[in-house]
C-alpha cells in the first residue's frame, strides 16, 4: 500500500509539471518564458507573453510558481530581457545611459541631432552620441532648428 501511495504521488508531481521546460542557467532570476526572438519573459501568465517579440517559444512557469505569483501583487509590466544582455557584464555605458552630460543624439540617416529630453533622443535606428559642437562641425542640424541649452 505504501509503495502504491509513493508511486501515485510521483505520478501526480510528474503530471502537474508536464509541458514545462527547464529554465536555462543563462536566464535571469524569475524567468518564466523564452520568446521566439531570444528574449526572456518574466510575467506570471502565458497570456500575452512575448507580445511584440514574435510570440512564445518555451514556457518555464510551473504550477507552484504560478500560485505564488497569483497571491503576490502583479508587476506593472512583465520584464523582457534580451538573452545576450542577461549574460553580459555591465559596462560604463550602462552606468550613464543617454551618452552623458553635454551629449546629443545624432540621427545619422537624417543628419538631425536631438537634445536630451527630446522624444527621439537615443531612439532612432541609426545614430550616435556626440557633443553638439561635433555634430554641427560634421554638418548635422538641430531638430526643428532648436539648439540645445
Amino acid at each position: 500500500m505504501k509503495k502504491l501511495l509513493t508511486i501515485g504521488i510521483a505520478l501526480g508531481v510528474l503530471a502537474s509539471t508536464a509541458g514545462y521546460a527547464q529554465v536555462p542557467a543563462s536566464a535571469p532570476a524569475g524567468t518564466t518564458g523564452l520568446c521566439k526572438d531570444g528574449t526572456f519573459y518574466s510575467g506570471p501568465s502565458k497570456k500575452g507573453a512575448c507580445a511584440g517579440h514574435k510570440g512564445l517559444k518555451s514556457w518555464y512557469g510551473a504550477p507552484a510558481a504560478m500560485s505564488a505569483a497569483a497571491s503576490a501583487p502583479a508587476p506593472a509590466a512583465p520584464a523582457v530581457v534580451p538573452a545576450a544582455a542577461s549574460a553580459a557584464k555591465p559596462t560604463a555605458a550602462a552606468a550613464a545611459p543617454g551618452g552623458g552630460p553635454g551629449q546629443v543624439w545624432v540621427n545619422t540617416s537624417t543628419k538631425v541631432y536631438h537634445c536630451p529630453g527630446d522624444k527621439y533622443y537615443g531612439k532612432t535606428k541609426a545614430g550616435a552620441y556626440m557633443t553638439e559642437a561635433d555634430a554641427k562641425a560634421k554638418g548635422f542640424h538641430a531638430d526643428h532648428g532648436k539648439a540645445c541649452q
